[in-house]
């Protein structure tokens, strides 16, 4: 259904679609979700929609906070944090538990909650656990909210590295070598868990990548060169997740495409390649976000290089059961196979992010892609689907 067609009570005025925008969290890509969310609240069409920023804090409570995006930057290499815009230090927002209201209320220790009016639609820009792993969409599932993106199960998958590949092999999908370690592994045996990392290096050579298996914006990892710094790259991968995944590197170039559902299905985008940044060791947090380290767009594919990971990303939007929109990140290696390594189901949408920019690249601009978004989490129902 399109926004204006929402039904609307007989004895009401129509009133614009109202888009609750959700951000922050307790994830330790907070900041980044925060600057996610000044992107999209000023692309927002106000001509067209009604805007509620929601903010999550560190700690979990919910706030409602300024609608100022321009607060919402990285200044001075520092990433923004919700507490910063909280209309207070106390008050809380409570999203409804039934289905039947949407109503948000707001809550403040001994006063009297305030009803905030309904929402139609989240626009959830949380990135990693708490938020983009499919425990908001359960929520906004059980409350009959309609969401941005993927469901409670494509989003679990998309969040745990283990299990996405796990389902990307089970279809078919090319992914490196690799090993986890669980946090009953470690502690039971710190021994035969470590060994199984050196027998990854042994079958496969150094260096190696140690990442949480649950974190995202390349947060926590290591590019480990030799044995001599792995138990350094454990200790750091676990402060983010204590069940890690240990990555042999592929040799290869970087090659990341879009997908994007429209109404007759989802349609991949141009693709992009991530160069080697040159003040870093691999495509890194900082080399993402702070230096903002180009992309090329669009990737120097040939027109069959270009059509097959159009395809590849496509189908890995299926098998995970996404919808709404995927980042997909593949190698290309140098026997001409692509081999993906994930894909982010709330991948980062500042407008220099590579998503958005794959996309412009492709005739679509930052706020129609916004506009996309939000008309097709109205088009879907909540529920099973």
């Amino acid at each position: 259904m399109s926004t204006e067609n929402l039904p609307q009570s007989p004895d009401q005025p129509q009133r614009k679609p109202r888009v609750a925008v959700v951000f922050g969290g307790r994830s330790s890509e907070h900041g980044i979700s925060m600057v996610t969310a000044g992107a999209v609240l000023r692309a927002i069409d106000r001509t067209k929609y009604d805007v509620l920023p929601i903010g999550i804090t560190q700690s979990g409570r919910w706030v409602l906070t300024a609608d100022e995006p321009e607060r919402m930057a990285i200044t001075e290499r520092r990433t923004p944090n919700v507490e910063q815009l909280a209309d207070s230090s106390e008050g809380g927002v409570v999203l409804p538990v039934d289905p039947a209201n949407r109503e948000v209320v707001y809550a403040e220790p001994g006063s009297v909650p305030k009803a905030l009016g309904e929402i139609d639609v989240v626009f959830p820009v949380l990135h990693g656990p708490y938020g983009e792993d499919g425990t908001l969409q359960g929520l906004l599932e059980l409350s009959g909210v309609p969401y941005v993106g993927s469901g409670v199960l494509a989003s679990a998958v998309g969040q745990d590295k283990e299990y996405m590949k796990r389902v990307f092999t089970s279809f078919g999908l090319k992914v490196g070598p690799y090993v986890v370690i669980r946090p009953r592994e470690w502690e039971q045996d710190e021994s035969a868990a470590r060994k199984k990392i050196i027998d990854l290096a042994g079958d496969h050579g150094w260096p190696l990548f140690v990442k949480p298996a649950r974190a995202g914006s390349s947060i926590g990892i290591t590019k480990v060169e030799d044995l001599s710094g792995l138990d350094d790259a454990i200790a750091e991968a676990q402060r983010h997740d204590p069940k890690i995944l240990v990555e042999a590197a592929l040799r290869g170039r970087e090659i990341e495409c879009g997908v994007l559902e429209f109404e007759d299905g989802p349609r991949a985008s141009v693709p992009a390649e991530i160069p080697p940044p040159d003040a870093h060791a691999y495509y890194d947090f900082e080399a993402k976000y702070i230096d903002s380290t180009p992309g090329i767009v669009p990737a120097p594919l040939t027109p069959e290089e270009t059509a097959e990971v159009q395809r590849l990303a496509v189908d890995a939007f299926e098998a995970a059961s996404c919808e709404g929109l995927v980042r997909a990140d593949f190698f290309l290696t140098g026997d001409g196979e692509f081999v993906i390594n994930e894909i982010n189901t709330m991948p980062g949408f500042t407008p220099i992010s590579m998503y958005p920019q794959m996309w412009q690249a492709g005739g679509i601009s930052y706020p129609d892609l916004v506009d996309r978004l939000i008309e097709a989490a109205l088009r879907r129902s909540t529920g099973l689907r």
